[in-house]
């Protein structure tokens, strides 16, 4: 796996705020061989339990879905490739949790990291993607968070009359991460 500053690096380096879908050079071709390497990767692993699906108006290109029962680990198993970066991640059991990083083995890890580079993809951990993000491009986190605020400011309460805010004076869900930026719907 490459060097975790070394993946920061890149995950800096992609981020185009004026191309949040796909970046400006995106290769319909080089994304359709990525998908069949993963796809074909993770059957040979899995067996045909294993689920690919394509997204749209989506930064993240497709997601492969392994169940838990017989093949895939506790709580399941999913993998997301961005359209930017060729960047793959990770999980098992829910979406974008340090959880979810944390049930992954390691020696499934290396595999994967293995495949990502034979595929021309480069494996990132969930862990660095649920670091906050920091870059020029607008989330749909940030979109929620400006309603938020506007709503407050109009004098509007949430629901459940909360300020959204946790213990510690921060916005909570309200922040985005780098997993926003390269594998959420735009």
């Amino acid at each position: 796996m490459l060097p975790l500053d070394e993946i920061r690096t890149l995950l800096g380096e992609h981020d185009d705020p004026h191309h949040r879908e796909r970046p400006r050079d995106f290769d319909p071709e080089t994304a359709v061989r990525r998908f069949d390497l993963l796809t074909g990767e993770l059957g040979r692993r899995f067996g045909p339990s294993t689920r690919a699906g394509l997204y749209q108006d989506s930064s993240a290109c497709a997601r492969f879905s392994v169940p838990a029962d017989g093949t895939g680990p506790v709580g399941g198993l999913w993998v997301e490739l961005s359209n930017f970066g060729g960047f793959v991640t990770a999980g098992t059991g829910a979406h974008w949790t340090a959880d979810s990083a944390a049930g992954l083995g390691g020696e499934f890890v290396t595999w994967l990291d293995e495949v990502c580079t034979a595929a021309g993809c480069v494996f990132v951990p969930l862990d660095v993607l649920l670091e906050p993000y920091d870059g020029p491009t607008r989330t749909l986190v940030d979109e929620d968070r400006i309603l938020v605020e506007t709503l407050a400011a109009l004098g509007h309460d949430g629901e459940d009359g909360e300020d959204g805010e946790d213990e510690d004076g921060e916005d909570g869900d309200m922040r985005a991460v780098w997993a926003d930026r390269y594998f959420d719907y735009v």
